[in-house]
Parts: C-alpha cells; structure tokens; sequence
C-alpha cells in the first residue's frame, strides 16, 4: 500500500472521466500509471481532462472506505506522452485543433514517437501525410503554438488556484498578454471574460496578494454585485441597501465603500441619482438609487423617447377611425368585439398604444386588423418580437414578415460601441409608419431603450403583450411601468371569445390569474388538452416525466419527443429541477452514439440544446433553441441548428449552449409547445408564484400537463406577490407626463 500521508508525484494517463460536478469542479477520473496493473481511481479538483491526455499530479495516497484506494490531487500540470500510443490517442482526443482520430493515426503512421516534435519543430513535413495540405498544417501549427501558450497560461493560473478550463478563454481574450494582465488586475477577468465572475477573479487576487480593503478590489465588487442585481431584474439598488451588500459579501466594513462609490461615480461606470432630491455635495441617502451607468443611461432615455413621440404630432389627422375600422373588419371577413375595435381605433388616434390580454382575448386579430388599416392607407408597417420564435409566431399569425428586435436595428458585430452594434438608431431611423412589437413584457430596459432611439417620431407604436406572465428575464419591468404610468392609451382583454373557451388550456389559465385552481381530470370535467397527475415523491415525478416523454405521448398521441414536448420546471437543483431532468432525459431520448463530454458535461448529436447568452457575433440569444447537428473532433466545433440556420461552437466556448429537454419557465417566455409538462412540488415552495405558474401553462398549445401536489398547485395560484424590482421608469414617466400638463 502506497504511503497515504506524504505529498507525492505520479504520472498517468487518463482513460476515462466517471464523474464531474459542475459547480465545483470535482472530478472521479480512473487513471493508468505506470507500476501499476489495475487502473486506479483519481479524485480532485480538475477541470476538462479528457481521455488520452497525461497528467502529472501531486496528491496523496488514501483508502475510501465505499471506494477503495484513491489518490487525491492536489495540483496536477498536462504533460505530453511519450510512447507511440500515447502520442496517438492524445493528438486524436481533440486537444490540438485539425488532427482527429483518423488524422492522429496517420500522423503517427508516418512519424511515430517523432510525431510531436515534427509537428513543434517541422511543420512543413505534415504535408508528408495522404490528406493533409496547406491550410489544414497550418490550422495545426497555430492549434500546437497556442497550446503552448496556454499550457503556461495554465501552469500560471494553476499556481493560483484556478482551473486550467479558463486559460483557454483567458488566453483568446488576451493573448501573449494574458499572465502580465492577470498579474496587473486579475479583476478584468470578471469583466472580459465570459464565464469568469468576481468571485473567482478575487481569488486570484488573494493568491496574489491583493489585500481585502484595495480600492481595485472594492470598485470591481461594487460592480460585480450592481451585475448580480441586475441579473435578478433591478435596473437600480437603494444606496444604504448596496453598501450592506457589498459589505456583506466583500468582507470588508461599511464605512470602506462610499469612497469606491464615488470614483466609480468619476469613472461614468455608475450614476447615483435622488429623483427626490436636488444635487449636493451631502452624501446621497440611503434611498438614493445606483445604477449601472448602462441602465441609467436606458431608463432616462426611455422616457426621454416616450415623451418625444408623444409629442410628435399625429400623422393620420384626417382620417375617420370609425369608417377605416368597420372597412378592416369587413375585408377581414371578421366581427370586431367593443374592445377589439376601440384598440384598432385607438391605433390610429393614439400614437403609442398598448394592447394587453391573456391567451384567447383576441390580441392577433386586432394585430390583423391594425395592418389591414394601415396597408389602406399606404402606410409602412414593420413587425417585431424579442425573440426569433416569438417573431416566427406572429409572421404566421399575420402571413407578414416579422423579425427581432436585433435584426430589425441590424445589429452588427462590428457596430460603434457607442450604439452597442445596431445600426438602426437615433441617426439613422426606421424607416416606418407604423411598428408593432408583440411579446412586450419579455423586452427589457436595455432592449427597449436601443429599440426606442431607432423609432421615428412621427411614426405610431403598438405595443402587445400579457402583462400577467413573467417579467422581463433581463433588468426592468418595462411593460407595467408604462401601463401604471398612465402616460399612453392602454386596452385591456379580458373576454375569452367562445372558440377559446374549448381549450381548457385557456380557460385554466384565466382560472389561475384570477386566483383560482385550474380544472383538470378528477374535477368533474373530462379535457382533452389539460390533465393534472397527482404524485408526491420528487422520484416518482422524474419517472412520469421520462414515461410521458418516451412513451405514453408518443404512442398514445403520436407527439414527438423532442421537436413537440417541452418540460418546464420552476426550479434549477433538485431531482426535478432543470440540471437533473435534463441527465435523465437525455438518457432515455437520445441514444445516438456520436457525443462529446467537456468539463463533465455530455453533449450527443441531435440533442436538444439552448443558448444561455446573447451572442451578437453569432446571431443567437438567451433562449433560443436548437438541434445538435455534429461534432467534429478535428476542427474542435460543435455545430447547431437553429430553425434551419447552423451555428457553429468551439470547444472552449460551450459553456454558452446546456441541454433542453427541461428549461427553466422564465426561458420559455415568448415560446410556444404543442405539449407542455411541468412538475409543481412543494419543494419549490420559494418559486411557487402566481405569475410564474400562468406563464407555463400559457406556453402549452395543444396540451399542458402538470405533475405534483394539489397543495403546490395551491400555493402558486395564491401567491399573487411578485418579488419586487427596482425600477423608476413608472415615476419618471409620471413625472414627464406633469411637466407637460403643466406647460
């Protein structure tokens, strides 16, 4: 038995990953090393080994008492092989971009144990190779210097305690530069690098040691905790709350913050602004909002543009709204209720006007009815959603080309900062009479505002949505500020037409929003569309999950898994919470042999996957979904399809798309799903709101089904308290609309 107290050093190399925990980077590895016969189990903090590759830890030598013999590490550095095999199975893992199994094989056929010294010393002999030409050596070439750079970025980061995952990142942000970065202002990763937050920034500044109390170290928290709020949907934090905060989770005293506050106030990277109270030089209250300069910047101009549009006078003075609305209703071949043509009338008097309803309400035949008005008139109308399917959803409800916000103001990568990339803006406008945005409770203060600066004054805005759903996943409330503002003409809907009333899916969904339980089979009432399963135990849930989606819908409704049922769940942890629902289903849905696993997560062709970020360069968002169309080992590229488009992913950057066969429900806002399953469990009892529960039913179309307890079912239809976002778009809103009274 090897010595178990001693720090000693072994090399071995990877055979296969057992386990890795995500959150903390924990890692059950079985290892071959040299002396030893059997493989042995190797456990620690690791991060993205994959098999093929060679490792020299530092560790100790133990026995678990389940487990049996294990060594742990304690620091570990990637070492290249030596032998033939070794060299093969480490170029055909992925590691060096361009060179797969098959290519590694050749290499090695070729050049043997002097494989990695052609490839680091004479390139140019790679051409030597059946398959191999120019552009392919020097994809290799570069692949092979920037693994060299990043192994001393690793070794450097290593040192410091951070895993070896972000020198990749760290590496294509900075370049040669990075360590000398990193040294200077490890804070600048938790601003540059995706992936990489305050928290794990700090750390490399202890390790450097950067002392607690720095200014550097109180600005970067500042901002880092202003991001988290925001996060959670505040445009804005009260001043005494923001210092307690960052007090709390800096570890530092209250008194050592207001001066970071003001040189970031110095530096334009925050505002602090007391509607309240005229400037001073006192110190500001403890109410006092700071903002992100950003968010500051968006609110203000918001109602900045509000104000200019309604202002701007009407362009259709002359027309007679009663006889235009009666001619629409007529070519339409439709009956417009009371509500539903004082909304169309009002399209015409009003130059911003809301439209706000549940499901059934008739929101889309009054959005066909304002374009039919409009394409009278020979008005230009354009069409907008946040989202690509929310856009894809009404360009089939209208039969007009609709787009996103993004692509409706041509975002481009290359954009001025200044405009954040969109080339739409104030100085170069839409050129439009009229815009009509659907999905409006999902726009957020940022969106909004690059939205609003890109619309002509004179033209008119018709804004729809469902101001009962979730709000905005980004910061504000945008849609509720301006409806309790006061300052624009809102109709609200709340007559279900008859042919909804045949889905309970809407009938429920009312029953819900006005507080009361949804019907469902056991009820008295048989439907078709809606069906509640009664189960207590977090396990049995998971497993009528899995035999919905596998089985029952499947034969009994001939539903596709993957392209027709969606899981919702309000929770992220837990055996029904999103991470584990989606192991699971996976598993039973996909068995495609094709798969890649990074950092312990499992990604396999034709998997359901989603984006979790915005990535302009790209063209996708937060939320969008696709396909896994392939995985080349070669090229390091994961490629999705994404509503026909393929987008294409390198290794390092997969930390931006997670499986979706479960979604959480504030991603699934502005989709729809032929069938919708969602557990409802007492174990969610903090995200059991009455809003949240509404917008997951109404992403069912064809059928919703929910999995749980009746008390849940009861908690989330009860609680009808929101959690609270700061956001003073309402009261500047109001306060513009008394300056114009008044003058």
């Amino acid at each position: 038995m090897p010595d178990s107290g001693n720090i000693i050093e072994v090399q071995g190399q990877i055979e296969r990953v057992t386990y890795f925990n995500s959150e903390n980077n924990y890692t059950v590895a079985k290892m071959r090393i040299q002396g030893r016969r059997d493989l042995v189990t190797m456990v620690g903090t690791i991060f993205s080994v994959t098999p093929g590759e060679i490792l020299r830890l530092k560790g100790r030598w133990g026995n678990h008492p389940r487990y049996g013999e294990q060594f742990t590490v304690v620091s570990y550095e990637s070492v290249l092989p030596a032998t033939v095999k070794g060299i093969e199975r480490y170029l055909g893992s992925g590691m060096i971009k361009g060179i797969g199994p098959v290519m590694a094989k050749r290499l090695v056929s070729a050049f043997g144990a002097e494989t990695l010294s052609v490839i680091d010393c004479e390139p140019e002999r790679l051409n030597e190779v059946a398959g191999i030409g120019e552009k392919r050596i020097e994809m290799i070439r570069k692949a092979w210097e920037d693994q060299k750079e990043i192994r001393g970025v690793m070794i450097f980061l290593q040192g410091h305690g951070i895993s070896p995952a972000y020198a990749v990142k760290i590496y294509r942000q900075y370049g040669r530069d990075s360590i000398e970065v990193v040294r200077d202002n490890p804070y600048r990763l938790a601003m540059d690098v995706f992936g990489i937050g305050f928290i794990t920034a700090d750390r490399i500044a202890e390790k450097l040691g950067i002392p607690k109390d720095s200014g550097a170290r109180i600005e970067a928290g500042i901002l880092y905790v202003l991001q988290g709020l925001a996060d959670e949907g505040h445009v804005y934090y009260p001043y005494g709350e923001l210092v307690r905060k960052c007090s709390g989770i800096l570890e530092i005293e209250e008194k050592d913050i207001p001066a970071s506050l003001d040189s970031l106030v110095a530096q334009n990277k925050i505002v602090i602004d007391d509607l309240q109270s005229p400037p001073s030089s006192a110190p500001p209250s403890s109410d006092a909002p700071v903002y992100l300069s950003a968010f500051y910047v968006s609110e203000v101009g918001i109602t900045n543009k509000i104000n200019e549009i309604i202002a701007c006078p009407r362009q259709l003075k002359l027309v007679d709204a009663d006889e235009i609305a009666a001619q629409a209703q007529s070519d339409l071949g439709i009956t417009l209720s009371g509500r539903q043509s004082a909304a169309v009338k009002a399209s015409i008097n009003s130059k911003i006007l809301i439209i706000t309803g549940g499901p059934g309400t008739g929101k889309t035949t009054i959005i066909n009815a304002i374009i039919k008005v409009y394409n009278k008139m020979g008005r230009k109308v354009l069409l907008a959603a946040p989202t690509g399917r929310a856009a894809k959803r009404i360009t089939e409800a209208t039969g007009r080309e609709a787009k996103t916000i993004h692509r409706l103001l041509e975002y481009s990568p290359g954009g001025a900062s200044g405009e954040g990339g969109f080339k739409r803006n104030e100085t170069n406008p839409l050129e439009t009479d009229l815009v009509v945005v659907d999905e409006v409770s999902m726009v957020d203060t940022l969106l909004m505002y690059h939205f609003l600066k890109a619309l002509p004054a004179g033209a008119t805005l018709v804004l729809v949505g469902d101001i009962d759903q979730l709000p905005s996943v980004g910061p504000g409330n945008v849609l509720k500020d301006i409806i309790d503002a006061g300052c624009v003409q809102v109709v609200r809907l709340n007559e279900i037409f008859r042919q909804s009333r045949q889905s309970m899916i809407i009938v429920n969904a009312h029953r819900i929003n006005n507080g009361e339980m949804p019907l469902a089979g056991g009820d008295g009432v048989s439907p078709k569309d809606f069906y509640f399963f009664a189960i207590e135990e977090p396990e049995k849930v998971l497993e009528k999950v899995i035999s919905l989606c596998k089985e029952g819908l499947v034969s009994r409704f001939g539903y596709n898994p993957l392209d027709d049922i969606q899981v919702l769940t309000p929770m992220h942890r837990g055996t029904v919470g999103v991470a584990n629902l989606n192991t699971e289903l996976q598993k039973a849905l996909n068995p495609a042999k094709e798969e890649l696993l990074r950092g312990g997560r499992l990604f396999k062709a034709g998997d359901k996957v989603m984006q979790i970020r915005n990535n302009y360069d790209k063209d996708v968002y937060n939320g969008d979904i696709g396909r896994v169309a392939g995985i080349d080992n070669e090229e390091q590229e994961l490629k999705v399809n994404y509503d026909g488009r393929i987008i294409s992913y390198d290794f390092s950057d997969l930390d931006e798309v997670v499986l979706a066969y479960a979604i959480s429900v504030h991603k699934s806002q502005g989709s729809e799903y032929p069938v919708v399953i969602m557990p409802v469990l007492t174990q969610h009892y903090m995200l059991l709101q009455r809003n949240l529960f509404y917008t997951g039913v109404t992403r069912g179309k064809k059928l919703v089904i929910l999995i749980g307890t009746r008390k849940a079912l009861a908690i989330a239809v009860r609680n009808n308290k929101p959690q609270k976002r700061y956001t003073l778009l309402r009261e500047r809103l109001k306060r513009e609309m008394t300056v114009r009274r008044e003058t």
